[in-house]
């Protein structure tokens, strides 16, 4: 018997307007550091990122705007996994998205403090190696974010989208200075047919299509703000229309800028981006040497913003699990005056702080080879509820409910379950790909996989645990 609510839902605040949500998208999804991992694969990255954006972009924008506009609900994924297949894969299902969210901080935040150090001419210094200058940086950054977005969503959003256009504006800056090379210039890199396609065959490639296929994951984050968005049912679904495009065309003609710009041997996988900006305004003019300093400070505020956004969102998977009595009640109590699941953010943001400091000051330590193994874990842990994503779409496109008010995917039933196996089909390529260890690694591929799949299991069994302990409490 599923455990009932035993209290009234809170009241919260709908702050989000459309501008707010496609702004939040943007700074969700949108991560320029990835332009400089794909560029050093070379010319043959363009073409992959348009096989993810075909294969899994798409599909998952499409799935989540017609579940949005079906169910606009608080919790988003996990509400819609629970409505299709009980409370036991809900949980699971928002166990999953929450936990992967809280190791994820670091990486996001140290790639944040690695950024900033070029607003002041200080990339080459070694600053960014001293745990002195990350450690303050990068919790000083999550903390300003949790209080904002604490004090209310009226307030915490302005972060969010001071975040999107710091993120955006530099991606724009680059692609200009990628035209401009393209117009009075030879490219840094061979760009042919030959060099476009990518061999596939090898496993690089193949990891590469999974990290940029999960480069585009994030669009159903907003949704899981559903009753703090105004009319959430139509604006949530447009939201992705008009940010989906504007990723995509970053994510493939910023690949392109720095390929044309920079050598793809020469690329550095964090700063890339900002090299090719950089290089590019001094080919136009010395005295544009303010701008990759520039581009440095927008992006680190586009950084502090999505540090929000991934602190919110999960936050309020918690939130609605908490009001479901799985997590612990005080989750789902909001904040008296600035009407915030505060419980939930502020929980989240101490274990991001805990895990920050293992993969800070733990480095070179055997703290640091525990923390890179939570690194391939949550890789692992992040794809499930993308699996329950595009199966529950599939369960409830079948269903029909609400179905007057719902965007539906285009096709009829053919286009329904080619998108839903199409996200299904990647999903589950990137799982398996998760659990290949790179060429350079060091340990056995058995080893690597027992971490790997070891850990994931380890915190799915926490979950069920968490679980299980509150089911039986609820049937006492």
């Amino acid at each position: 018997m599923p455990m009932e609510r035993t209290q009234a839902k809170p009241h919260l605040v709908r702050a989000l307007k459309l501008r707010d949500l496609i702004l939040f998208n943007l700074v969700a999804v949108l991560g320029l550091r990835h332009l400089g991992t794909t560029a050093k694969f070379g010319p043959g990255s363009l073409l992959m990122w348009l096989i993810a954006a075909v294969f899994f972009f798409i599909p998952q924008g499409l799935a989540v705007i017609e579940l949005s506009s079906r169910f606009p609900k608080e919790g988003g994924v996990y509400f819609w996994t629970k409505r299709a297949l009980g409370e036991g894969h809900g949980f699971l299902c928002g166990w999953c998205y929450w936990i992967n969210n809280v190791l994820y901080y670091p990486n996001l935040l140290i790639s944040a403090a690695v950024i900033a150090t070029f607003i002041f001419g200080k990339s080459g210094s070694g600053l960014s190696d001293s745990w002195a200058y990350v450690l303050p940086m990068t919790l000083g950054v999550l903390w300003i974010a949790t209080l904002m977005n604490i004090v209310g969503m009226g307030t915490g959003k302005w972060l969010q989208n001071a975040g999107g256009i710091g993120t955006y504006v530099p991606g724009l800056i680059l692609i200009s200075l990628g035209v401009y090379g393209a117009m009075t210039g030879p490219p840094a890199n061979e760009i042919s047919l030959a060099t476009l396609k990518p061999d596939l065959t090898n496993f690089p490639s193949l990891n590469l299509l999974a990290s940029i296929a999960f480069a585009f994951a994030g669009l159903e984050l907003a949704s899981t703000m559903g009753d703090e968005v105004e009319n959430p049912g139509r604006n949530l679904p447009r939201s992705i229309l008009i940010s989906a495009p504007l990723i995509s065309v970053v994510y493939i003609l910023g690949t392109a800028a720095v390929l044309w710009r920079l050598p793809n041997k020469d690329v550095n996988v964090v700063s890339g981006f900002l090299d090719a900006i950089n290089t590019g305004a001094h080919n136009i003019s010395p005295a544009l040497v303010w701008v990759a300093p520039l581009c440095a400070a927008l992006y680190t505020i586009g950084n502090l913003g999505s540090v929000g956004a991934w602190l919110i969102g999960p936050a309020r998977m918690a939130f609605v699990i908490g009001l479901d009595r799985y997590f612990p009640k005080a989750f789902g109590v909001v904040h008296p005056r600035w009407h915030t699941p505060y419980v939930a953010i502020l929980v989240q943001a101490s274990l991001g702080t805990i895990f920050l400091l293992l993969s800070v000051i733990g480095k070179g330590t055997n703290v640091e080879d525990v923390y890179l193994i939570l690194l391939d874990t949550q890789i692992l842990i992040y794809f499930i509820p993308y699996l329950y994503l595009f199966i529950v779409f599939l369960i409830h496109r079948r269903r029909g409910e609400n179905a007057s008010e719902v965007v539906l995917v285009p096709g009829g039933s053919i286009g329904a379950w080619l998108t839903g196996l199409s996200g299904l089909v990647v999903t589950s390529f990137a799982m398996i790909i998760a659990t290949i260890p790179p060429p350079d690694m060091g340990e056995s591929p058995l080893v690597f996989r027992l971490k790997v799949i070891g850990g994931a299991l380890g915190f799915i069994l926490i979950g069920g645990l968490i679980y299980w302990k509150r089911k039986v409490k609820s049937h006492m």
